[in-house]
């Protein structure tokens, strides 16, 4: 009878030991499944997230870079910058004076010169060439355009004048011509955007 009981007791353990494998295999197998699951949901989403990335050429539009080396005081430029025309101009001593001459408190959207430049950079002034109205290309940025009543830009299409600043002083457009977001990478270089 001992050998009865021994052998009860090697079968038991023998269960126990069957039930601790079927154990380790039940979890193996349900670790496989919510990691192939986990696999085939990243490889689902993946794709539905990546299209919602900009393309290269939309990146590439997403900063511009300009050289305003040769750009003497009182001059402008034209450049393009996500596909419309930016204005850099290089203000001249007499048209900064002008410009922080105007009390802000006169205008239609009131913004100083300083509001519109960066610090220490006062006479570089860089504005969306885009009129605030119904969004026509002001004149003024080239050599002999009319600049308008007040020395700035001028929009031929319902005839806004803007000042030296780029603020709106007569006509229909609502606010000032827009200034972009940039920044000086150099002394002579500009990053718009």
């Amino acid at each position: 009878m001992a050998e009865t009981t021994g052998t009860a007791e090697t079968q038991e353990l023998a269960a126990e030991a069957g039930g601790e494998e079927g154990v380790r295999r039940r979890d193996f197998i349900n670790i496989a499944a919510i990691s192939a699951g986990g696999v085939g949901g990243l490889t689902v989403l993946y794709p539905l997230v990546s299209q919602m990335a900009p393309s290269k050429d939309v990146l590439a539009e997403s900063t511009t870079e300009l050289d305003i080396s040769s750009v003497e005081p009182g001059q402008a430029i034209k450049a393009i910058f996500r596909k419309q025309p930016v204005f850099v101009r290089n203000l001249t001593p007499d048209e900064i004076a002008e410009a922080n001459a105007t009390p802000v408190g006169d205008l239609r959207d009131q913004e100083s010169l300083a509001d519109r430049t960066k610090e220490g950079r006062e006479n570089i002034l860089v504005t969306m060439g885009v009129c605030t109205h119904l969004g026509c290309v002001p004149l003024g940025a080239a050599e002999g355009e009319n600049k308008g009543e007040y020395n700035g830009y001028f929009c031929p299409c319902h005839g806004s004048h803007y000042d030296t600043a780029g603020r709106i002083r007569k006509g229909p457009a609502p606010t000032n011509l827009v200034v972009p977001e940039y920044e000086f990478a150099s002394d002579t270089v500009i990053r718009i955007g």
